[in-house]
């Protein structure tokens, strides 16, 4: 999230448009199994009747009521929110708008990154779009370390597999799935892949030179850690650094140049958090809400 609430506001607006084109426009166009209450209430809708505004509210009710206090009030309006316009967009804005009509493939692929994108700009404005999404991000806020596109995608698959299940549509469970796989891979990459993602470990002599050639090529701060050598014993600085691809690359080539004997380590990493770094925010976030 910004600190402008107006620039949030309009960014979880822009998001619920694109999530609500990527599943209208191109999966529901193509037949690909809508995932979450939405996948829900059209299985309840063909099997029964149920009017799918009514299974939807009725479904949501113990959801909210499950996480609500988990994630906070604030978080529950945003969701309202988001909730109330992708409504809007579904049902009656895009209708009014040309939809995909290719091959199913191509709007497979085309959807799960369109609707990617609009998902992960919801989450990042610490919103949901409400339903499934509650129970996922309930997850992530007490399971922090766990990826939330792969959250988002197990999610899914359940109501991938009931729809393939009921309506014995072989076809459709695997364009399911394609279509979230691809939503989660979005996800995470829009979320934490284009930022800060690489931890590089410079094992060296000089780690002092090494953190000022990190700090004058990257401007980033670094942590020397001390170690040993486990042949021969002799001392040896390791240099911690959390960046970017682009800047591991800079801090490679410059680190080598002041010590060619310097061992690097590399290792991708999901999620950096501290000063430099943004950090995502889910459920309470007003500082603890009840203060």
């Amino acid at each position: 999230m910004t600190k402008n609430k107006y620039t949030n506001l309009l960014l979880q607006t822009l998001g619920c448009f694109i999530s609500a084109a990527g599943i209208y426009s191109f999966a529901v166009a193509a037949e690909v199994p809508v995932t979450g209450v939405a996948g829900i209430c059209a299985i309840l809708y063909r099997l029964f009747g149920i009017p799918m505004g009514l299974s939807n509210v009725l479904i949501n009710i113990p959801i909210i009521l499950c996480t609500y206090k988990l994630l906070g009030r604030s978080f529950f309006i945003r969701s309202v929110y988001c909730m109330v316009l992708f409504a809007i967009f579904t049902d009656y804005l895009l209708p009014l708008m040309p939809v995909y009509q290719g091959d199913r493939l191509l709007a497979t692929i085309c959807g799960g990154v369109v609707g990617g994108i609009g998902d992960a700009l919801i989450y990042m404005n610490n919103s949901s779009t409400g339903g499934l999404d509650f129970i996922t991000m309930g997850i992530k806020a007490r399971h922090p370390h766990l990826p939330f596109g792969n959250i988002t995608f197990a999610a899914a698959l359940a109501v991938i597999l009931l729809n393939g299940a009921v309506f014995q549509d072989v076809d459709s469970i695997i364009y399911g799935i394609m279509f979230n796989f691809i939503v989660s891979a979005v996800i995470n990459k829009m979320m934490f892949g284009f930022s800060s993602s690489m931890l590089a470990m410079i094992v060296t002599d000089d780690g002092k030179a090494a953190c000022a050639e990190i700090d004058r090529v990257a401007d980033r701060g670094s942590t020397i850690l001390q170690g040993h050598g486990g042949y021969g014993g002799q001392p040896k600085d390791v240099v911690l650094c959390a960046c970017s691809n682009k800047q591991l690359y800079e801090i490679e080539h410059a680190v080598q140049a002041i010590d060619p004997g310097c061992f690097i380590i590399m290792l991708q990493s999901n999620e950096v958090h501290g000063e430099g770094f943004r950090q995502l925010e889910l459920g309470k976030s007003e500082s603890s809400e009840s203060k």
